[in-house]
């Protein structure tokens, strides 16, 4: 379980929120307080005041994978393989260890072909998917994917939350802009000027958005499945 007690942060205002195992969706419009949310969350910022919780730990005390929406900005190795591993090698991991987990989690990922590949060659997508393999690599209790999809195209966004479903970590927290993506979710909030809204799952929380621009597109002539 995530915890937010009382947390007042920038334009952020929770008095409190619990958000359950699973894969959590965060929606809303520009400048409601989703990015900053989602960095409290993953402990890249410390609250002005309250607390924040994963699993009864503060963020900061644990593994938290992180993938940003500009994967181009945070590229640090010249190979794939190398991007991916490094993870483990600032953990001092064993070199075969680490060899094994880089293969298995690109293979998880589907991205096996590009670990020879140079990172400034690969393509949006493809970065997103590297970001990826990489933030999810140390098995982290906690992944945090702030709006991945926005450099994707349509099938690579697609795979990415296939993948996101296979993955065993138990507290998935991205943020889209893409409501038809949102609905695939096991629990969603919908933020508005630094507040939650609404928090529930994805029938109850649109079920009260079906009159906004928020209501999936998939939706709008009866739900899909």
């Amino acid at each position: 379980m995530i915890e937010l007690q009382a947390l007042r942060h920038k334009i952020l205002d929770i008095p409190a929120l619990s958000i359950p195992e699973g894969h959590c969706m965060v929606i809303g419009p520009n400048g409601a307080g989703k990015s900053t949310l989602l960095e409290l969350c993953a402990g890249m910022q410390v609250p002005a005041g309250g607390t924040v919780s994963v699993s009864g730990t503060d963020p900061r005390r644990c593994t938290v994978g992180w993938v940003s929406e500009f994967t181009d900005r945070t590229v640090v190795f010249d190979r794939v393989f190398d991007e991916i591993a490094s993870p483990l090698r600032f953990a001092h991991r064993p070199c075969g260890e680490i060899d094994t987990r880089v293969r298995e989690t690109a293979a998880l990922i589907g991205i096996g072909h590009l670990l020879a590949a140079s990172t400034q060659e690969i393509s949006g997508g493809e970065k997103t998917l590297v970001a990826l393999a990489t933030a999810v690599i140390a098995s982290p209790p906690l992944l945090v994917l702030d709006d991945p999809d926005t450099h994707c195209d349509a099938r690579t966004a697609r795979h990415v939350q296939q993948v996101l479903g296979r993955l065993p970590i138990p507290h998935i927290l991205q943020c889209t802009q893409d409501m038809d993506t949102a609905i695939g979710a096991d629990t969603v909030l919908y933020m508005e000027k630094g507040r939650v809204v609404h928090a529930g799952t994805p029938q109850e929380v649109f079920s009260r958005l079906a009159s906004s621009c928020f209501y999936p597109e998939c939706w709008r002539n009866g739900p899909c499945a």
